[in-house]
């Protein structure tokens, strides 16, 4: 197989669609290769990127895989005769393997006492589905509700405003991947990027994250996705439990020996069972604070990590596409435009945009009752009028008074409580301008830019539910951004307060092995143990723990 990059695609041969595209990358292909139709079997882009380094000639730039009628002497034939042509082309076309996409070996028969995966955040899905591929039959409990009762919960809240703390935009299945986007983009590299990618296409995803650079999937689509890896862990001998959450902690000789569940059954119910397990892998999510809490009265060790916190900012879509893409904004095949954005500061400290959402909405984001919290999404289509991202700053350990390490956690229900109590309670938010807030007074009312948050928002002055160093920074780090994207300090751009959620505050510690330092048995995961962040990464992140769980089995 043959693997083509540098492909460069004007816009005026694209319209949006798969086959228009399709067609697209075919003729650029033989073109540059210089070669017939019938000389070519088939063409699969393998990465997509939009060139807007010069905003007068906006274009797609591809890679692609190819194969020759033929087959593998077509293609030696190809490189020679390129060779003899000394052709420049040669610089971009290599010579590829066809993808193993392999998931552990089989070990054949089930151990007596089955994993236990808590959390079917991202990192908890493919754990489970791992050890389901590999025999284990693990038994996956989670606190939130499927994703269709889960789906109607959040309706509900964002309707009337109350909050069921265990089904919410934290909690259930797909944690808080499933409504925030489903953003796939990641800053590592990894063999497993491209299971991960095809397990969720396979699941319903669109074809197009595969070889999109910035795939992403959309909240509309992502609950059927979820549902479909659920089944399939079902299907291969697993077992999912919704409405079960972990209270407890069983230790033997300072290893795991088994869980406490509580789980809600008919009647409204609760009801505790302990499970036996040697294996618990810890994939709760960021926002399990009760479990943190618990682990830290176990004995297990944690330890403080750095994390950040700041406001929703939203801007005109329209706005950020021309400054992305200028005269070519609005094209069909551009869609809307993503951005991101890091301002490092005199001060010593940093800010950036987190989980930025291109044509998407504010998010109600609490899972505690008296606390405001706000994240970001999109829809598969990105066709909202607003931009909104996470506009952050670090908060690191030294930042933490005294040495109580959730400290952190500490800090975040506070401000999501001044928050709630800026807002005036019912989970509306607090929100003010941008250019109110660089001035330091609050708003009294809105401007051209109208806020998506679902519960409603008040004017007046986000900076009151911080951190004054979080404040600083964010203040200092509006402006230059605004050379960064023109448009950016937008005076009617709107904050609404607070994004507390984006990482967690803690670390449960693992040694080489990925098994906690301080308790054997307990395998640390994903974002909420504090070693991954976002879909992708964590998602990765529950592949390597599954698979050195398999091979301390064998």
């Amino acid at each position: 197989m043959l693997e083509l990059s540098g492909i460069r695609i004007p816009l005026d041969q694209l319209d949006g669609s798969e086959r228009t595209e399709e067609l697209a990358l075919r003729r650029a292909v033989l073109r540059r290769l210089h070669l017939t139709p019938d000389d070519l079997a088939a063409v699969q882009p393998r990465k997509r990127s939009v060139d807007a380094r010069k905003k007068s000639d906006v274009h797609f730039s591809y890679s692609a895989r190819m194969q020759l009628r033929g087959g593998a002497n077509a293609e030696a034939e190809l490189l020679r005769r390129l060779r003899r042509r000394h052709s420049p082309v040669l610089r971009q076309l290599r010579q590829v393997e066809e993808d193993r996409l392999a998931w552990p070996a089989h070990l054949g028969t089930a151990p007596v006492r089955r994993p236990v995966v808590v959390g079917a955040g991202c990192a908890g899905l493919f754990c489970a589905l791992s050890l389901a591929e590999a025999g284990l039959e693990p038994l996956l409990v989670e606190r939130g509700r499927d994703a269709r009762r889960r789906s109607a919960d959040i309706e509900r809240f964002n309707r009337t405003g109350e909050l069921d703390p265990s089904s919410n935009v934290q909690f259930g299945l797909g944690g808080a991947g499933t409504f925030s986007d489903g953003k796939l983009g990641t800053g590592t590299k990894s063999p497993a990027h491209r299971l991960i990618l095809q397990t969720l296409v396979d699941a319903g995803a669109s074809r197009q994250i595969l070889w999109d650079a910035k795939p992403h999937v959309g909240s509309d689509v992502l609950p059927t996705v979820v549902t479909n890896v659920c089944q399939r862990i079902r299907d291969l001998g697993g077992e999912v439990r919704f409405g079960s959450r972990m209270v407890g902690l069983s230790l033997a000789g300072g290893r795991v020996s088994g869980v406490t569940l509580e789980e809600e059954r008919a009647g409204g119910i609760l009801v505790e069972e302990r499970v036996p397990a040697t294996d618990v892998v810890l994939a709760c999510g960021h926002s399990a604070r009760d479990v943190f809490e618990l682990l830290r009265d176990s004995g297990v060790r944690l330890e403080r990590k750095t994390f950040a916190m700041g406001m929703r900012i939203e801007h005109p879509q329209a706005l950020v596409d021309r400054a992305q893409y200028g005269p070519f904004a609005g094209h069909p095949a551009l869609g809307a435009a993503p951005y991101k954005l890091v301002a490092h500061l005199d001060s010593g400290r940093s800010a950036f945009s987190f989980c930025m959402c291109p044509g998407g909405y504010v998010v109600a984001a609490a899972s505690e009752p008296g606390g405001v919290a706000t994240n970001g999404m999109s829809l598969s289509d990105r066709a909202g009028t607003n931009a909104n991202s996470g506009l952050l700053a670090n908060v690191f350990p030294e930042d933490l008074p005294g040495d109580d390490v959730l400290a952190g956690v500490g800090l975040q229900r506070q401000c999501e409580r001044a928050a709630f109590s800026a807002g005036g309670g019912a989970y509306v938010a607090p929100a003010q301008l941008v250019g109110d807030f660089l001035q330091g007074v609050p708003s009294s009312a809105g401007g051209e830019v109208r806020p998506t948050y679902p519960r409603g928002v008040a004017w007046g002055d986000v900076s009151c539910c911080l951190p004054d160093y979080v404040t600083k920074t964010l203040r200092a780090a509006i402006p230059a951004m605004d050379h960064q994207l023109h448009g950016f300090s937008l005076a009617d751009a709107v904050l609404t307060g607070v994004e507390s959620r984006s990482s967690s505050p803690v670390r449960v510690t693992r040694g080489e092995n990925l098994q906690s330092t301080s308790t054997p048995g307990l395998w640390p995961c994903g974002e909420g143990a504090g070693y991954a962040g976002g879909i992708m990464s964590a998602a990765t992140d529950g592949l390597r723990v599954a698979e050195a769980l398999v091979e301390s089995l064998t």
